[in-house]
């Protein structure tokens, strides 16, 4: 099943706005800017936008979220935050007037024609192993049609314009710091190594503590687990509107199935939010459920209670071995990945010399680990290793960390605030 999105038609659709940004520019010239906290995430109410959000709510600054979705409503109504729509004439104006601006994916995350002369924060959603932004020629993809070489440049422009706006982008490491400043293209002192604040929930508090809050989000998510069951999380990466070339067969659900069942195990589907697969047994069976983004917006709450992660070359690889969890890689399109998309560093020293082609190969080492206390071990240390070399920080303190880079660079206390 093909992807719902893809940069190509995402850029297109860029450049048939210009108009709007260009009327949004105008606008905020002659609007002044006051001293709210405004927040969006393209991924829902989550992320790390809601671990600042409350935060800096705390702190006794005025916030609002932007909205994209009656669900995200919804779901910020549940946690008591105050929300606004972000199209339309209410999103541009708290857009415009916002002192602040964070955003987790791009300025698409508040209202897009009026983030200009904000102070804005970038948090991104993930250490970048595939290249991304400037790095990644699929971000100026635009469709085969005469021109095209001259539209990618202007998107290229565009991207590059857009992301000088940035005043702070936490990083999780220097080696990640280096990663973010080639990708949008910024120097200075505005990528900033604090740790990231999405990742604060895996460190905080007694283990036991994190894995009941995890096994709570999870249960809400796809329904109650037998005790004692081992969970696997299966997370693909987007192909950038390409098909996933993962999707198993009928005879190979048959034989995931299998491996579930004779280990005790439920394996727990996340499709990337912008593409959809065709993960549905032939047979429904209750050791697969899905956990898209449509059940969980943030699935890094949940990771406490995961077992095992599988997946290809997303950055969750290194972020769950914060909490020492084991990570098997299913990779059938390497090397055409690396040509499209291409990755920082090479794949091999992530995944490994034993990254699976196939679920053939991937089951095998799946049952094994689920079978051999040493081979678990190992993999645990191997996915802890992985994430010491990125992750600086691992104390619970990343959002505190960004809120002092935000306030040092001049963004004032709440008003009463000794």
């Amino acid at each position: 099943m093909v992807a719902s999105f893809s940069f190509g038609s995402g850029n297109v659709a860029k450049l048939l706005r210009i108009p709007l940004y260009v009327a949004g520019r105008l606008g905020t010239l002659v609007v002044p800017r006051g001293t709210r906290w405004v927040f969006g995430c393209g991924a829902g109410i989550g992320d790390g936008a809601l671990a600042l959000h409350r935060l800096v709510t705390a702190e006794g600054h005025e916030t609002v979220w932007l909205t994209s979705s009656d669900r995200q409503a919804r779901d910020a109504a549940a946690l008591g935050i105050r929300t606004i729509p972000r199209d339309g004439l209410r999103g541009w104006w708290a857009t415009a007037r916002a002192g602040v601006l964070v955003v987790t994916h791009g300025l698409g995350d508040v209202n897009r024609y009026a983030n200009s002369g904000a102070f804005l924060v970038q948090l991104w959603h993930g250490i970048p192993l595939k290249r991304i932004g400037l790095d990644s020629p699929a971000t100026t993809q635009v469709p085969d049609v005469p021109g095209a070489s001259l539209l990618r440049r202007v998107i290229g422009a565009l991207y590059r314009a857009a992301a000088q706006r940035i005043r702070v982008l936490p990083a999780s490491s220097h080696r990640a710091r280096g990663r973010l400043e080639s990708a949008f293209g910024l120097g200075g002192d505005r990528v900033v190594v604090t740790g990231e604040p999405r990742v604060d929930v895996l460190s905080e508090g007694p283990v036991e503590q994190r894995r009941a809050a995890a096994s709570a989000v999870l249960s809400r998510a796809v329904g109650d687990l037998p005790a004692g069951v081992r969970t696997i999380l299966y997370a693909p990466t987007w192909r950038d509107g390409a098909a996933d070339p993962a999707v198993p067969t009928a005879a190979q659900w048959m034989r995931i199935i299998s491996v579930l069942e004779e280990a005790d195990a439920v394996l727990l589907i996340r499709s990337h939010p912008l593409g959809e697969g065709g993960y549905a047994p032939p047979l429904p069976s209750r050791r697969v459920r899905m956990l898209g983004a449509a059940t969980l917006p943030d699935v890094t709450p949940a990771l406490a209670a995961v077992d095992v992660l599988v997946t290809d070359y997303s950055s969750l690889a290194y972020d769950v071995g914060l909490l020492r969890m084991p990570v098997l890689f299913l990779a059938p399109d390497t090397q055409e990945y690396a040509r499209t998309r291409g990755f920082y560093g090479r794949f091999e020293d992530v995944a490994g010399a034993d990254a699976a082609g196939t679920w053939e190969e991937l089951l095998e080492q799946l049952s094994l680990l689920l079978h051999d206390g040493t081979a678990f071990t190992a993999r645990a240390e191997r996915s802890a290793t992985l994430s010491a070399e990125m992750h600086a920080y691992r104390d619970g303190g990343n959002t505190r960390r960004v809120y002092a880079a935000i306030r040092a660079r001049g963004i004032p206390a709440p008003k009463g605030a000794v």
